[in-house]
């Protein structure tokens, strides 16, 4: 029996300055395909390339991965300034109309980091540019300098709604996990769940209220050793089941908190 197919969001980069390319970390891959269970597909994130309905036909399930570049302020009504930082926005044009038809059709999607903020901005939903700009939040980011290993460690908690489906997933009513964003949400989109804050209150996890499919998101980088965290580990086991429910035409991972 094939494994179910999952489709990795690539972001584009310019190797040496000069080439370019779609590429995606090594730790996604891992992640759907020694946790999940799945075969990763590495989708090159252009509209001039692939088609949203043809990714839909193609892929069971969708992972939306973090990237450096952020979403374009333009996708949620806002213009553009320095803090905005770098863009890529023929992943906005693929991954913004993916998310939407993901929802309508009940396919599975997971959403990391970028991809937590593709999902917020695709419903109608709107971001900071800087979080650690902001009165009484704590700096987010990667920090600078540092193995992998450091630069992914575990920073900061994150608490869940009492009840609610992280709560119930993971166990436990508050997380540890890494954080390696600048921006974050501003204002909640439509049918957006924030279902989890970090102690600074910048929302962590979300899903979508009522979506038929599995939508979870989070802010921090779950595939980071995904195997071996007792947090991200129930991430990419519940996405797999998801999308193996998905491939076999059963009924979708129930959302309802």
């Amino acid at each position: 029996m094939r494994r179910p197919i999952v489709g990795i969001i690539g972001n584009s980069y310019l190797i040496n300055d000069q080439y370019p390319a779609h590429a995606g970390g090594t730790m996604n891959s891992e992640a759907i395909a020694q946790v999940s269970g799945c075969l990763p597909l590495l989708v090159p994130s252009d509209p001039r390339l692939v088609s949203v309905a043809e990714l839909l036909e193609v892929c069971d399930g969708f992972l939306l991965t973090g990237g450096r570049p952020n979403v374009h302020p333009e996708e949620y009504g806002e213009s553009e300034t320095p803090a905005h930082g770098e863009f890529d926005r023929a992943r906005d044009a693929i991954t913004l109309p993916l998310v939407r038809a993901l929802v309508e059709r009940g396919q599975p999607f997971f959403g990391v980091c970028r991809g937590f903020q593709e999902v917020n901005v695709a419903m109608g939903g709107t971001l900071y540019p800087e979080i650690r700009d902001l009165p009484g939040r704590m700096n987010h980011r990667m920090p600078p300098d540092g193995t992998l290993e450091e630069k992914f460690a575990l920073r900061h908690p994150v608490r869940f709604r009492e009840g609610g489906v992280f709560h119930r997933l993971m166990g436990a009513s508050e997380v540890m996990t890494n954080t390696l964003h600048g921006q974050g949400i501003k204002s909640a989109g439509a049918r957006i769940v924030i279902d989890g804050h970090a102690p600074d209150g910048t929302p962590e996890a979300l899903y979508v209220e009522g979506a038929r499919g599995f939508t979870l998101s989070v802010q921090w980088h779950p595939e980071w050793r995904a195997g071996q965290d007792p947090v991200s580990r129930p991430l990419f086991e519940a996405f797999g089941r998801a999308v193996q429910s998905w491939a076999n035409g059963r009924a979708p991972w129930a959302l309802s908190a």
